[in-house]
């Protein structure tokens, strides 16, 4: 292990080359090196938690090194600005994020990361560039794509049939941003090399050491991310369009609650509130998400997107009560889901937002059942008792009372988690629970998964499926090249302010669509 104390010697040693870098010739001094001396950019680049002046730029090294950051507003990259070069250990995964600030007034932002050996400035890896373009604070269109469910149910990189080919059906779209909407990674699900198909084709798999066995140990974990970086269209998809990433549960390991104690003979370590640190620490090392100086572990956050929208990113795994019946007749923390700080974070931030879109990324459905495997106890908000609000279900009927009470309008809620993709209604004229206003909810995944569903609504707040689409009865698990795979497209028309939702599958086609008129006080 690289001590950090290292750090600042090498920081020293390098000092005297640091003027050969950015004078537009990046990589040429290593060009007379070996290529085993210099270091590489092994993931490609990333971005993410963009506002409108500023947004977080990730990387990742092969080996202890300095990261170097250039911006601009432009391609030709003429008056790039250099950030701080930052120090990539061991201990963070090799991996590293910058905030890039002071973008008042530019629209798009360029950039270049590149590696320096730390004991020789000569030997410098070649530049990986990105772009992105930053949130408006004026009227204008605005195009995000969301989905989520990645490398599941054995399901992972097959490169001779193209890899994750869904991230360049999204990419071709040209969006704003990605909405990822958990299950990021399936740090549960081990893969086999080879998986026979029904029509006597062979997946292969891409392997590496961390996908062969259920991730526990901190490494462990960040193997996980860095298995999925390793698809070339994700590296695309990702050096062009930023992200807003949220987790759910496989991230840690399926349907978790922090309360739990494993019995899964698979896990030496059993305590799941410690594995879930470990998959938090490894999904906030390999996101771009910005860690909030009072709250650095705090994964809801929200982001203006100019006058017309505003998107409030959730976790709905950290706060939550043990999986349960979730037929609680009273509120209680066993009944927790958003818990009372985020419930009460989000309340605010709804009542303060001026935008005239409110998206709310949920990581799980409100009325879809989610069963926690043969248990009996549920996952999700939904109970499978079509009554009052009982468990979960109390803490979202708060919810949506506050949001009618207040006359929050034009709320949207865009999810997915549950492997297929549907649109639903949600109305108080079908429902048990009057106390809200109508709205909308949408669905889409897997991104890169096996597919399932469709699943059962309950009734306690009225939902009624306006479309799905999921494997045929009597199959489940489908891999990736049936089709099954989806992910859904939101463009907000700038003038006027008409929020037109689609859901598509993974070649792009467009499946279903949903005009939404906003309505005013």
């Amino acid at each position: 292990m690289v001590k950090r104390r290292n750090i600042l010697s090498w920081g020293l040693k390098a000092g005297a080359g640091a003027g050969l870098l950015g004078t537009g010739i990046l990589g040429a001094p290593a060009i007379v090196l070996a290529e085993h001396r210099r270091p590489q950019a092994v993931s490609g680049v990333m971005s993410g938690d963009v506002l409108s002046d500023r947004a977080v730029l990730w990387s990742q090294a092969d080996r202890a090194a300095f990261m170097h950051v250039e911006i601009a507003d432009n391609p030709a990259f003429k008056q790039a600005r250099r950030l701080p070069r930052l120090g990539l250990l061991p201990e963070t995964g090799l991996a590293g994020k910058l905030d890039a600030t002071g973008l008042r007034g530019w629209d798009h932002l360029y950039y270049r990361v590149w590696f320096e050996s730390p004991g020789d400035h000569r030997a410098l890896s070649e530049p990986v560039t990105g772009t992105l373009p930053l949130a408006p604070t004026r009227a204008r269109d605005i195009r995000l794509v969301w989905s989520g469910d990645v490398v599941g149910q054995g399901w992972g990189i097959d490169e001779a049939r193209g890899g994750m080919t869904i991230y360049d059906a999204m990419l071709k779209v040209n969006p704003d941003f990605f909405i990822h909407s958990g299950d990021t990674v399936y740090a549960d699900g081990p893969l086999e090399e080879r998986v026979m198909l029904d029509d006597g084709s062979v997946w292969n798999n891409l392997m590496t050491p961390a996908k062969r066995k259920v991730a526990e140990t901190l490494d462990e974990y960040r193997g996980q991310h860095a298995y999925n970086l390793k698809d070339r269209n994700v590296r695309a998809f990702n050096a062009a369009v930023p992200m807003l990433a949220q987790w759910d549960d496989h991230e840690t390991l399926n349907n978790w609650y922090p309360q739990e104690v494993l019995a899964d003979d698979r896990y030496s370590e059993k305590n799941v509130a410690l594995l879930s640190q470990r998959a938090r620490r490894a999904f906030l090392e390999f996101t771009p998400t910005r860690m909030a100086p009072d709250a650095p572990q705090r994964i809801y956050r929200k982001f203006p997107y100019g006058p017309g929208m505003e998107v409030f990113m959730l976790d709905m795994r950290t706060y939550r009560g043990p999986n349960s019946t979730n037929l609680q007749p009273d509120a209680s923390p066993a009944t927790a889901f958003l818990g009372e700080t985020q419930f009460d974070w989000l309340k605010r931030a709804l009542t303060a937002s001026t935008a005239t879109w409110k998206i709310i990324a949920a990581d799980m459905p409100i009325g879809l059942l989610v069963p926690d495997g043969d248990s009996g106890d549920f996952e999700a908000i939904a109970n499978g008792d079509p009554g009052r609000p009982l468990g979960r279900e109390l803490e979202m009927a708060r919810l949506l009372t506050f949001i009618r009470d207040n006359h929050i309008r034009n709320v949207v809620w865009l999810t997915a988690d549950v492997h297929y993709t549907a649109a639903h209604h949600y109305s108080p004229e079908r429902a048990a629970f009057k106390e809200f206003a109508p709205f909308w909810e949408f669905v889409s995944g897997p991104l890169h998964a096996g597919t399932f569903g469709p699943g059962s609504l309950d009734n306690t707040f009225g939902p009624q499926v306006m479309f799905q689409k999921a494997p045929p009865e009597g199959q489940k698990n489908l891999p990736p090249s049936r089709g099954y795979q989806f992910f859904g497209q939101v463009d907000l028309e700038g003038e006027s302010n008409v929020l037109t939702v689609t859901l598509k599958d993974s070649a792009g086609t467009r499946l279903y669509q949903q005009a939404l008129t906003p309505e005013y006080a």
